[in-house]
């Protein structure tokens, strides 16, 4: 009997044991983190819009796209919400400032809520539907579902200009086939008590009927972006 052969033999085994373990336990620990981390991933919305969702005379934590955070996180949808709206913006301004905006946020949904101002204003109307075109194609091309949100002016623009206006909007959906809110401030704007002291501006009482017109229609994106994810 060569004692040197039990001792080879035995250290094989032992090598051999070790592998299987080292093996389980890489196993174990790939079972164990992946859902983890895929429970971990966050989709990003971005929104890019003006006065009405920047929170023009409202505390923080009342304006619309707040609200929105917080409906997500009630629903366990792990979104985060970047609100890139700035008071007073045209869709000259959101145009200028969105490339690098996507680049910096990635976002996966777009809210586009801009033109407002270029009405009051009286910007031209192929000047405005150009922009906003420019803009949704921007975020087609960063792989972002759109949702735009429609706007209507006051009845002292004039019946004309006002339809003119108001079919921008339409337009865009329909051209670039992407989710659309007719008017967001459905039931707003045509109600006093709901509107700040200078009658443009939605109140905070306001906020929670703002979200709920744009909630059926981002909802479906929602959908369609976790069952990607």
């Amino acid at each position: 009997m060569d004692p040197s052969g039990d001792t080879t033999c035995l250290l094989s085994e032992s090598a051999l044991m070790r592998k299987l373990f080292t093996s389980f336990i890489l196993f174990l620990t790939l079972v164990l983190i992946h859902p983890v981390f895929a429970a971990e991933k966050t989709s990003t919305i971005l929104v890019m819009g003006d006065s009405l969702s920047a929170g023009y005379g409202l505390k923080p934590e009342e304006g619309w796209v707040n609200l929105l955070r917080l409906r997500l996180q009630q629903q366990n949808l792990n979104y985060r919400v970047i609100n890139a709206s700035i008071t007073g913006d045209t869709t000259q301004g959101g145009l200028a400032r969105l490339p690098k905006a996507l680049q910096r946020e990635k976002p996966d949904i777009f809210i586009l809520e801009l033109g407002a101002n270029d009405g009051l204003r009286g910007f031209d109307i192929s000047l405005t539907r150009n922009n906003l075109n420019h803009m949704v194609e921007l975020a087609h091309a960063g792989n972002a579902k759109v949702l735009l949100l429609g706007i209507q002016l006051p009845a002292n623009y004039g019946r004309s200009f006002r339809e003119k206006f108001r079919q921008i909007f339409a337009d865009v959906a329909n051209q670039q086939q992407i989710a659309f809110v007719p008017f967001f401030l459905k039931g707003v704007a045509e109600t006093r008590d709901l509107m700040q002291a200078d009658g443009i501006h939605p109140a905070a009482e306001a906020q929670p009927v703002i979200l709920d017109n744009i909630w059926p229609v981002l909802q479906s994106l929602l959908t369609s972006t976790d069952n990607e994810a």
